[in-house]
Order: C-alpha cells, then structure tokens, then sequence
C-alpha cells in the first residue's frame, strides 16, 4: 500500500514537473545498458560457471546421500540397534553437511552472492555514475529505470535515455 502511495505520489511531481516544463523527465532500461557492455556479460558468464560448478558440488553430496541412505535400507535387517542408530545419525549429519553446503554457496550472503556483488558492482556503478552525468548535462530532474519498475505501463521513445548512457561509457548501441 505504501509503495503504491509512494507511486502516486512520485508520478504526481513528475507530471506537475512535466506540466511546469520547468523539468525535464527521462527513462533508462539498466537491462538493455548492461547486456551491451562486455564486462558485464564476462562477469555474468563467470557467475553461471561458479552456479554450475556449485551445483553439480551439492548434487554428488546428495547422490553420495541417496546411496548411503540405499546402501542403510538394504542393510537394515542385519543390523544390530546400535549399529541402526550410528548409521542413522551418520546419514542425518551428512545431510546436514549437504545443506549447509547449499546455504554456503546459495544461500543469503553466500559465496554466490557476495561473488555476484564483488563482480557487476563496479559495472553497475559506472553506469549510474553515467546516468548522473547524462540527467546533470542535460537537465533531467528525473530518470527512471524501466527495467527495475514494472508499474511504468508506457514511455514515449524520445524520452529513452539508455542509448546515450551507453555513449558516456564508450560503448555504441
């Protein structure tokens, strides 16, 4: 409900702004900026490489599971109390090895996440370091981001500011 206030609220200014002609609004599609810059595919290419290499690391822990829990199934019968319980806690703890595991590289703050942040940070942060300077060159008040704000149901392609963002980073369209 808030966020929806807020949307009221911000297209409210932005249309009065628009209504003074005293400010200029303008729109990016981060997206369309980022999949045209080479370092950011590069550093989206690493992170799908660590994902798989991670993923394939967590399945052969529980396939190494499956076959401990198979192996104590077949096993069962034969098997003294005390030697049921040993092999109970024995697969209990490596699954939760297997879990803990996943939470290392998937998880919040994971090994994923932070390497996510450590690679397309800098990328990111040039780009809104362009788009700083195309609204302060140009007197924007206000450019909004396409991609990130799915509630913007039109935008005339005049006001698209993605393609000079991408000529104050180097890059052509």
């Amino acid at each position: 409900m808030k966020r929806i206030l807020f949307l009221v609220a911000f297209a409210g200014i932005a249309l009065s702004a628009i209504a003074q002609n005293t400010n200029k609004v303008g729109y990016v599609s981060t997206e369309y900026i980022l999949k045209k810059i080479p370092a950011y595919k590069t550093a989206q290419d690493q992170l799908d490489k660590l994902s798989q290499q991670y993923e394939k690391e967590i399945e052969t822990k529980y396939a190494s599971l499956e076959e401990l829990y198979k192996k104590y199934q077949a096993d069962k019968v034969l098997l003294t109390d005390d030697m049921k319980q040993r092999r109970e806690n024995e697969i209990i703890t490596k699954e939760k090895e297997a879990k803990e595991l996943q939470r290392q590289y998937f998880g919040q703050d994971g090994t994923l996440d932070k390497k996510k942040t450590e690679l397309l940070n800098p990328v990111i942060e040039q780009v809104k370091n362009a788009v700083k300077e195309v609204a302060t060159q140009d007197g924007y008040a206000v450019i909004l981001d396409i991609t990130s704000n799915p509630s913007v149901l039109y935008t005339a392609p005049r006001f698209d500011l993605s393609d000079k963002v991408l000529g104050k980073l180097g890059y052509k369209n």
